[in-house]
């Protein structure tokens, strides 16, 4: 079995966000970004019923799921601070 955090190793919330920030700022689509970054409440569904037949489910649901929701809570809060700072000319 390959464990998760493969993925996530090395990798913070941080600087993930900042990694989807500079792609906001390059102009791709804050949706879209938004939908790359988070995990769809259909996939989650997906994954509970799939927990009694693989373990990475089980390690998706309780690593995965929540470093994605936290590195969209910081994606959403560095947007959020750059619609109300002055833009520099």
């Amino acid at each position: 079995m390959e464990s998760l955090p493969t993925e996530i190793n090395g990798l913070s919330p941080q600087r993930e966000a900042a990694f989807f920030y500079g792609l906001f700022l390059r102009g791709h689509s804050l949706e879209s970004l938004r939908r790359d970054i988070d995990v769809s409440p259909d996939v989650v569904s997906h994954w509970q019923t799939m927990l009694n037949h693989d373990p990475w489910y089980r390690e998706a649901l309780e690593i995965m799921v929540p470093f994605r929701k936290r590195v969209l809570a910081i994606f959403d809060s560095l947007i959020t601070s750059e619609q109300h700072s002055p833009r520099q000319q």
